[in-house]
């Protein structure tokens, strides 16, 4: 299926799973300040990655329900569905540290894999006519990842839309899972979905043991900096209000059964990147020694992918959609904003 919609959709009753963790809860701030009209309904197992304290400064929190549940759990997924009529899935919620898919691999194929396919038959059996056809008026939009596609040489061209998947840990094997399960269900039962894979996310509300809030927060508590191997992998960044827009393009814009890469066009070698943060680190929040000296060179991640990049032509060509942080910008706000909590 590669229909176009006839207009625009317009998402009213919006049940976002996984809001409560990183880009979920970014997502939920950007809908309800940028949508004076859409309800939202927020399922969330608060696992290590999720946190209430992300959702305290919403606008208009009226218009959002939180929901502590397990999207493994079909029955409360339908009553969900069926209590609040919603129209729109903007599905996140999954296991994404890939250090913990490789220490304990069964959570991910639980929640990525098996939780995937447990919102499908919900929205499938709740959207779907008496004649087996879905209305023009319910969307299903999955957030993937840039890992499903592999590693790259320093010479390959960016991932596109058609690059062949060729996941290489049990997180991304996961996610290509789901990807391919939704895919499945386009073609097989015609639902209205779409999925767009990104690149490495960076911003407020990230989880702590991540990259970027690892080395901000070692640098306020001044402990060693772990960059794994020489610091040479390279990673394409995106700042997550970025991300989000693009999301919500897709979800209102974009092609029923596409899907769309969003990346940052930002690609930095792990060791420029931590000093570049060091460098933010010295100036925002000053310290005798510079923080740089706190960098540490740890063994090796297993399988750990060389480099990742991500080709927006088409989801710039098609939606207009491009990134409106540059790294130096993204990188800031992001420090500041840690620093800021750190001190509040």
């Amino acid at each position: 299926m590669n229909a176009t919609p006839d207009a625009e959709f317009v998402p009213r009753n919006v049940l976002v799973t996984g809001g409560a963790g990183f880009i979920g809860s970014n997502f939920i701030h950007h809908l309800l300040a940028t949508d004076p009209t859409v309800r939202i309904v927020n399922l969330d197992l608060l696992t290590y990655a999720g946190s209430l304290d992300n959702l305290e400064t919403l606008p208009d929190p009226t218009r959002h329900t939180f929901v502590h549940g397990d999207i493994c759990d079909q029955p409360v997924v339908e009553h969900l569905l069926n209590d609040h009529t919603i129209d729109t899935i903007v599905h996140f919620a999954a296991d994404s540290h890939v250090d913990r898919s490789i220490a304990a691999p069964a959570p991910f194929i639980k929640t990525n894999v098996v939780g995937t396919f447990h919102l499908l038959e919900a929205a499938r059996e709740y959207w779907k006519g008496n004649d087996g056809e879905f209305p023009d008026d319910c969307r299903f939009h999955h957030v993937s990842t840039d890992e499903v596609y592999g590693s790259l040489t320093a010479t390959d061209p960016a991932f596109t839309e058609t690059t062949r998947y060729q996941p290489n840990s049990p997180y991304s094997a996961s996610k290509a899972g789901a990807d391919h399960l939704v895919h499945a269900y386009v073609q097989t039962y015609g639902l209205p979905a779409t999925i767009n894979n990104c690149s490495n996310n960076y911003g407020p509300f990230q989880h702590r043991e991540k990259f970027i809030p690892t080395i901000i927060h070692a640098c306020l508590e001044q402990r060693p900096i772990p960059v794994y191997g020489d610091g040479s992998n390279i990673r394409d960044w995106l700042y997550v209000t970025d991300h989000c827009r693009g999301i919500d393009l897709v979800l209102r814009r974009g092609r029923i059964g596409e899907c769309y890469n969003v990346g940052g066009s930002n690609e930095r070698a792990n060791l420029d990147l931590v000093r570049a943060l060091c460098a933010l680190m010295d100036e925002i929040h000053p310290r005798e020694r510079p923080h740089a000296e706190l960098i540490s060179f740890v063994d090796d991640r297993p399988g750990h992918d060389w480099r990742y990049a991500i080709d927006i032509t088409k989801i710039s060509t098609e939606l207009g959609w491009k990134p409106e942080e540059n790294s130096q910008s993204g990188l800031r706000k992001t420090v500041e904003w840690y620093c800021a909590r750190a001190t509040a």
